[in-house]
């Protein structure tokens, strides 16, 4: 067996630091993406919680919602984040984050009692739900990237169906079909699969 020259074992030990420090800003990167996910869920909630909102306006901040898991499903399809993918995450990020903004703050209000708020609120909240247990498999490593990916293409469907949703009857077909992605996440959470 041949013994490394310590200039070789720093460098071997250097090696794995950086790879580690990328595994980690890797891991870290796809976290502030479900983070923020999450964070414009609530806000979407509480304006129509509010009456900042109305249903309509919450129905065209879905259809920017499901563009973002779009991307987050294609880009994760490869296991990682490229720096480009990670800015056109956060650019798609920072134009519905204004677009809430705007729509919060504009003359239109909703009353958070109707039946049409009642129904785009419980979507609304059953979207954060599910966007903070995928944060939470993030977080605790649970998730891997791919598995990230494959489930936000489910919420970016989801989102797409509640963008063109205003009726009880179609709020039950959301309901389903995030019944259906809550039994995916928990199934993804608890396989073999980790990140690393």
């Amino acid at each position: 067996m041949q013994r490394l020259h310590p200039r070789g074992l720093l460098l071997a030990g250097a090696v794995a630091l950086s790879l580690g420090f990328a595994a980690v800003a890797q891991a870290q990167s796809t976290g502030s993406e479900t983070e923020r996910n999450v964070d414009q869920q609530q806000r979407i909630e509480q304006g129509l919680q509010s009456g900042q909102l109305t249903s309509g306006e919450s129905r065209k901040l879905e259809q920017g919602e499901a563009r973002i898991d779009r991307t987050e499903q294609r880009d994760l399809a490869n296991g990682s984040l490229s720096a480009s993918e990670k800015a056109q995450i956060q650019r798609e990020q920072n134009h519905e984050s204004a677009a809430i903004y705007h729509q919060k703050h504009d003359a239109q209000t909703g009353n958070p009692d109707s039946l049409k708020s009642n129904l785009a609120q419980a979507n609304v909240q059953r979207d954060v739900n599910q966007e903070q247990r995928i944060h939470n498999g993030v977080a605790n490593g649970s998730l891997t990237n791919r598995e990230v990916g494959h489930l936000q293409g489910r919420e970016a469907h989801v989102d797409h169906m509640e963008a063109h949703s205003d009726t009880l009857r179609q709020t039950g077909r959301i309901q389903r079909a995030d019944n259906r992605d809550s039994r995916r996440i928990y199934r993804q959470k608890h396989d073999s699969q980790r990140r690393h």
